[in-house]
């Protein structure tokens, strides 16, 4: 009988800067935490409120990461395994079932007790990645807005990495960042076109 269910869900895989976050996130099999649902259909503040709600209610939880290194030598999928592997194994116990957002589980070490089962569309499925879901999203967003403190004329706060317009824009005019992801071609795009990169 499962008594447990773990959850595991990422944020940054699309954009063009900063690092790739994975939450792991254990529910009892009965447990709701109401609000949680898909963090792209919460706004920021829901986010931000449901993610205290989660850390406090939930009976473990752990974040994983990536490096922007780490992603331009493995690519951004070998990224976001490893992420999401660093915060299964940061959760200190083991559900009877791990559900992971996507179409594919980590590869976790050989005494992992578990089972591990790939959801597509989980996020909107299962509770436990919901709640992953939502502790990634503030996470990177947290970190994100730190690197607009740092780098104030990409815009990091808005877009938070993500290519958009004025990010490219952004790229173009200002350079490139050692927190831009450089196997990512509007990256190296950028820093063919320019002689000398931002420091």
């Amino acid at each position: 009988m499962v008594l447990s269910v773990g959850g595991v869900d990422e944020a940054g895989r699309g954009p063009l800067a900063g690092p790739v976050i994975a939450a792991a996130v254990i529910l009892r099999v009965d447990q709701a935490i109401e609000g949680v649902r898909d963090s792209k259909k919460l706004s920021a503040s829901r986010r931000e409120e449901l993610a205290l709600v989660i850390r406090a209610e939930a009976v473990a939880w752990s974040l994983g990461s990536a490096s922007v290194a780490e992603i331009d030598q493995l690519n951004i999928l070998g990224a976001t395994m490893l992420a999401m592997r660093r915060a299964v194994e940061g959760l200190g116990s083991t559900p009877e079932l791990l559900q992971i957002d996507g179409n594919r589980c980590p590869e976790l070490s050989a005494d992992y007790g578990g089972k591990c089962e790939a959801v597509v569309g989980g996020d909107d499925s299962c509770p436990a990645i919901a709640a992953a879901s939502i502790l990634a999203k503030v996470e990177r967003d947290g970190l994100m807005q730190e690197l607009h403190t740092r780098y104030p004329a990409y815009g990091f706060d808005r877009h938070k990495g993500y290519p958009t317009k004025a990010h490219r824009e952004a790229l173009q005019t200002h350079g490139v960042t050692p927190e831009h992801r450089t196997s990512f071609r509007p990256v190296r795009v950028a820093l063919a076109n320019l002689t000398e990169p931002a420091s």
